[in-house]
């Protein structure tokens, strides 16, 4: 392990020997740091935080600090990072309330730039970017493979599908539904994220029909409810090779509650 002589590590805290923790951080009594992960200097990481593998934490940031609920009254709720994350300077990463989950969930993969704040129980999945001074307020709930572009607000309660792709400087007010590219003020759905899924080996037969989606949600004139019943008749099609796609938009949509983005 290494440890730099200036950090401050409880001896309650549990590094596997691996980690490494830089000049001037600070590493509280309930923390867990799985191998090979490194901590930057002047890092705080407290609170009951777990962390898994390979995670590395830029200098300045605060990691799982009290949630910013007045609310909150010191429960011992939760930050759960998983492997092989990024957190760049300056980011806030908070823990859980009991009103909800009281737990904040963060996956793999994901790249997290300068000044992101990830409020109390937010679920944010896995190979996720978010650019600089992306801010989710509490209860945000995130797929997999999303790009959030740089200055973005994302309301509380609000949900983003896998392979979406929020432009720079958004106001998220609704759910994103997956696949999507959204950007604008107000905020609206300009076309499927192509760059996205071609980079992700989609294959042809799946793109099309992901675009046919996007055409019944969005250049149809059908009501949301008729555009369900659409999306579900094109199950089966291109030999049922988007069939899983099909299933991943229809239940996103019927778990929203706040509205989609229009």
């Amino acid at each position: 392990m290494a440890i730099h002589p200036t950090a401050i590590v409880d001896p309650a805290a549990e590094l596997d020997s691996s980690v490494e923790v830089g000049a001037y951080s600070l590493i509280g009594p309930h923390v867990k740091i799985g191998a090979g992960t490194k901590v930057g200097p002047h890092v705080v990481i407290e609170g009951h935080t777990t962390i898994g593998r390979d995670n590395t934490f830029f200098q300045f940031s605060s990691i799982g600090a009290a949630n910013q609920d007045k609310k909150y009254a010191g429960e011992p709720t939760t930050l759960v990072i998983g492997d092989r994350n990024t957190v760049r300077e300056f980011c806030t990463l908070n823990i859980g309330t009991v009103q909800d989950r009281g737990e904040t969930t963060v996956g793999n993969d994901n790249w997290i730039m300068a000044y992101c704040h990830l409020a109390h129980d937010c679920v944010i999945g896995n190979q996720n970017v978010l650019a600089n001074g992306v801010t989710f307020a509490g209860h945000v709930h995130v797929g997999d493979w999303v790009t959030i572009g740089g200055l973005t607000g994302i309301l509380q309660r609000m949900r983003i599908g896998d392979h979406a792709m929020i432009g720079f400087q958004a106001h998220v007010a609704q759910d994103v539904p997956p696949f999507m590219t959204v950007d604008g003020n107000p905020l609206a759905a300009r076309a499927v994220n192509l760059v996205g899924l071609k980079r992700r080996d989609f294959s042809a037969e799946r793109i099309g029909v992901i675009r046919q989606i996007y055409k019944l949600l969005y250049r149809s004139g059908h009501t949301l409810d008729e555009a369900k019943a659409a999306i579900a008749a094109l199950r089966g099609s291109e030999a049922g090779a988007a069939d899983g796609d099909i299933d991943l938009m229809l239940n996103f949509l019927a778990a929203s509650t706040r509205g989609i983005v229009r």
